[in-house]
């Protein structure tokens, strides 16, 4: 009788690779974050009257740079 298994293991990542991925993630994040104050700095730099245009209070501003990250 023939038996057959499908049980597959991944290969073990490499410690180099997990470091390399792991560098790979901490730029990620860190452009990312750049980004986001980038965006709140132009933001902060607008006219109550241009946020207003814009439907925003200054106090919305970081709300409104994360909103896809929060749910509220």
């Amino acid at each position: 009788m023939a038996s057959f298994s499908s049980n597959v293991t991944a290969p073990r990542q490499s410690a180099l690779g997990s470091f390399f991925a792991a560098v790979g993630a901490g730029l990620a994040a860190y452009m990312e974050r750049r980004s986001r104050s980038e965006q709140i700095a132009k933001l902060q730099a607008k006219s109550d009257v241009e946020l207003s245009k814009m439907g925003l209070k200054r106090e919305e501003i970081p709300a409104y740079v994360f909103r896809d990250l929060f749910y509220v």
